[in-house]
């Protein structure tokens, strides 16, 4: 995988170490079914060492392109979140969602000298997305949008579909 967020810990100086990446969409390519489509973002990563403690601070911003959810388009939306983790070593449950002040800890076995902070950088990213994902109103591709709202969407559907219950439709018609 991407090895552009993988922080040595071995070799890390006492004090803080900070560092910036830019990443776009071949970053998200490594993640299967992504639906992020393109993206521009910052990421600022702030190390700090001190004995046998060791801090990440993460920051993220910019802008990332999804699917609109109405009309099918390209969606663009900005994304500012950021997480703080402490590293700890030894035979804590990996898996389990442990918190220590506002930091989540993370547990890595005595003899793992790198940290890869690529799956926690996507997660965030991923979670900090709104769940429905639709332009401004009025911004949608009008096409898209006369399938959903008009009548004449309605009616170019059912003449496009050839469905077993079509003539249902004209019976009602005739009914009423």
């Amino acid at each position: 995988m991407n090895d552009v967020f993988i922080v040595p810990l071995n070799g890390l100086a006492q004090g803080r170490t900070q560092f910036r990446r830019r990443i776009g969409k071949e970053f998200f390519e490594h993640f299967e079914n992504s639906e992020i489509l393109d993206a521009g973002l910052d990421v600022d990563v702030e190390v700090e060492k001190s004995g046998r403690f060791i801090g990440v601070d993460c920051y993220i911003s910019g802008d990332v392109t999804v699917t609109c959810d109405r009309c099918l388009e390209d969606l663009k939306i900005p994304v500012k979140t950021d997480f703080k983790q402490s590293v700890k070593f030894g035979s804590g449950d990996p898996s389990s969602s442990e918190v220590e002040g506002d930091r989540e800890i993370v547990w890595l076995p005595m003899t793992d000298a790198d940290l890869d902070l690529s799956q926690a950088v996507y997660d965030y990213i991923c979670l900090s997305l709104p769940v429905q994902r639709v332009h401004e109103e009025g911004e949608c591709d009008p096409k898209a949008l006369e399938y959903l709202t008009s009548e004449s969407g309605e009616e170019r559907l059912q003449k496009d579909s050839a469905t077993p219950f079509a003539g249902l439709q004209d019976l009602l018609g005739k009914i009423e």
